[in-house]
C-alpha cells in the first residue's frame, strides 16, 4: 500500500479517542443498574441513572447489531426502530460497549458488570502472561483455568444468592463453555436451539418469579455480518427475523417487567483493498520488534520483543498515526481505555502497544489469521459505528 512519508504523518491524538462511558453509561453498568433496583446487595449505586426499577428484568442481547445499523435500517427492522425514543431510560440516546468493542469483552462486561480493565477479558486474543502465549477468550484457546483467569462472581450469581430469579436463556453450545462460566454463569441456564423457543422460554423464565433477571442472546446478526457485511441481503434478513423475535418477546412480558434489548458492539465492512487492510505479514516495518500480534482488525494488542516497546510505539504511531490511535500500554490505561483501573494481573494481557482504527481499515494478518483476514465486516474500536448500542426498553 501506498503511506505518507513519516516526516508527513501528524499521528491522531490520543485524547481525540471517544473512551466508552464506563460508570455512567456502557454495557458494564447495565446488570449493575438492573439489580440495584431489585435490592441486591453490593449494588446500590445505579450506573445508568436514566433506568428506573422492575421487578423482572429481561435483558435481550443481539450480537453484533449496533445503533448506527439499527437507525439506517428502519424498513428491515421497524419494531426495533420504533423503539429508539426507549432507548436508555427514554432520552433516545445510546450507550457505549466498551472497549475493544468485540464480543467476549462485551460479554464479559455485561455478566460481571466490570469494564475489561477488571474482568480481563481485554481483547479478541491477548497474551497469557504465565504462558506467553496468545490467548483467544472467545473460543478459550488454549485452554486455561477460568476462574483464575476472570475471578469475580457474575451479577447472574449475585442476584442468585440474593434471592432473585436468575436464568440465561441460549443455544444448548454455550452452556458449558469457559466463557459462559466466568462472564454468563448464575442460577438457571436453558437452552434452546431456535430464536422462537429461546423468546418464549425467555418469558416464562421472567415471570417464574416475583424478582426476576433473565438473559437471553442472538448470535446472528453478527455472524452474517462477519461473512458478508452489513450491506448484504444476508445479513438484512437477519436483522428481519430478530426484529420480529424481539416484538415475539415483547407481547410475552409478564405483569412488572421491564425488557433491555441491546448488543456488544456495532460493525462495519472493510473494502478488500491494500489501502484499507493493512497486511502485518507482509509489512516488514510493522512486524520489526514484534513478537506476538494480538487482538483483532481494528483493535490490536501489540506484544514486543524485550527492550524493543519504544522502537515499535515509534514506528506504529509514525506508519498509522493517521489511520490509528497508536498508544503505549500506560497511555491507553491512562486515557481510560479498559475502564478507570486495571487489575495487576490484567496488566500484562494488555499489548506494549494497542492501536485502534480510526479510519475504516483494518490491520490484518494473512498467514497468521486466515479466517480473521478474510472477514467482510469488523469491529473492535471505539468509532461510533463499533462502539454505540442500544439499550431499547419495553414495560409492563
Amino acid at each position: 500500500m501506498s503511506l505518507p512519508a513519516w516526516d508527513d504523518v501528524e499521528p491522531l491524538a490520543l485524547d481525540t479517542a471517544p473512551v466508552p462511558a464506563y460508570g455512567s453509561g456502557s454495557l458494564a453498568d447495565l446488570l449493575p443498574t438492573l439489580v440495584a433496583h431489585q435490592g441486591v446487595p453490593g449494588h446500590a449505586a445505579p450506573g445508568i441513572a436514566e433506568l428506573t426499577p422492575a421487578d423482572r428484568n429481561c435483558v435481550f442481547l443481539i450480537d453484533g447489531l449496533g445503533w448506527e445499523q439499527l437507525k439506517a435500517h428502519p424498513d428491515e427492522a421497524p419494531f426495533l426502530n420504533s423503539l429508539l425514543p426507549t432507548s436508555r431510560g427514554g432520552t433516545g440516546r445510546p450507550i457505549t460497549a466498551g472497549f475493544p468493542a468485540t464480543t467476549a469483552t462485551s460479554l464479559a462486561s455485561v455478566g460481571t458488570g466490570l469494564p475489561p480493565g477488571a474482568h480481563g477479558l481485554p481483547g479478541y486474543t491477548v497474551r497469557d502472561p504465565a504462558t506467553g502465549e496468545l490467548m483467544n477468550q472467545l473460543r478459550w484457546n488454549p485452554w486455561t483455568d477460568p476462574h483464575a483467569w476472570q475471578p469475580y462472581p457474575t451479577v447472574f450469581q449475585q442476584a442468585h444468592a440474593a434471592g432473585v430469579h436468575t436464568a440465561q436463556v441460549s443455544s444448548p453450545t454455550f452452556e458449558h463453555t469457559p466463557l459462559t462460566k466466568v462472564a454468563l454463569s448464575g442460577g438457571t441456564f436453558r437452552g434452546k436451539l431456535s430464536g422462537e423457543d429461546r423468546m418464549d422460554l425467555a418469558a416464562e423464565q421472567l415471570a417464574a418469579g416475583d424478582r426476576s433477571l433473565v438473559y437471553t442472546y442472538y448470535a446472528e446478526v453478527d455472524g452474517k455480518g462477519h461473512r458478508f457485511g452489513v450491506d448484504s441481503d444476508a445479513w438484512r434478513g437477519q436483522l428481519m427475523y430478530v426484529d420480529r423475535l424481539a416484538q415475539r418477546l415483547a407481547e410475552q412480558l409478564p405483569p412488572r417487567s421491564a425488557l433491555y434489548v441491546t448488543a456488544d458492539h456495532g460493525m462495519l465492512d472493510i473494502p478488500f483493498d491494500d489501502a484499507s487492510r493493512i497486511d502485518f505479514d507482509e509489512d516488514w516495518e510493522l512486524r520489526a520488534g514484534v513478537a506476538l500480534l494480538g487482538g483483532e482488525g481494528r483493535a490490536r494488542h501489540v506484544y514486543a520483543v524485550p527492550g524493543a516497546q519504544s522502537d515499535v510505539l515509534t514506528v506504529w504511531r509514525e506508519v498509522l498515526g493517521e489511520q490509528f490511535w497508536v498508544a503505549s500500554r500506560d497511555e491507553a490505561i491512562a486515557a481510560g481505555w479498559f475502564g478507570p483501573h486495571i487489575d495487576q494481573r490484567v496488566y500484562e494481557r494488555i499489548g506494549d502497544v494497542v492501536a485502534a482504527a480510526h479510519a475504516d481499515v483494518a490491520i490484518i494478518a494473512s498467514e497468521r489469521e486466515p479466517k480473521e483476514s478474510a472477514l467482510v465486516g469488523m469491529h473492535g474500536s471505539m468509532t461510533p459505528v463499533e462502539q454505540l448500542v442500544p439499550l431499547l426498553e419495553v414495560r409492563t
